[in-house]
């Protein structure tokens, strides 16, 4: 899990989330309030509740604009069920949440998939010794 992600407090402008968009490995700004997540910012999100509403994005607080998550995760939630709820979902990367409601992290179906194939013990090998 990515600990400390890209997150911005609810009164952060609309400005600064697309300031971090700008950057093209960046595809959502979460929102927090009290370290609480209350949701999302994408580009979508600021092009049609902020640009195409005529909005202006320096005075746009985030807390106005941020969309409730898609899907969280808890953050005492095994890895099975994480990659499972994931796959089945089609679902990239998903805020981890602890019970509270505070942002816990991030966490990516390609890092879940990675450590549980390291857990997994090697393949037996078949292949019996040979009678020399």
């Amino acid at each position: 899990m990515l600990r400390d992600p890209l997150a911005l407090e609810a009164g952060a402008s609309a400005r600064e989330a697309g300031q971090r968009l700008a950057d093209p490995d960046v595809r959502a700004v979460l929102v927090c309030e009290d370290g609480r997540l209350v949701g999302v910012v994408t580009r979508k999100t600021l092009v049609r509740e902020v640009v195409a509403a005529g909005l202006d994005p320096s005075t746009t607080a985030l807390r106005e604009i941020a969309e409730p998550p898609i899907f969280t995760l808890d953050a005492d939630a095994d890895l099975d069920a994480a990659f499972r709820e994931l796959e089945e979902r089609d679902l990239e990367r998903v805020p981890v949440v602890e019970p509270d409601g505070r942002l816990a992290g991030v966490i990516s179906r390609a890092v879940v998939q990675r450590r549980l194939a390291e857990d997994e013990p090697p393949p037996e090998d078949d292949e019996s010794p040979s009678a020399a």
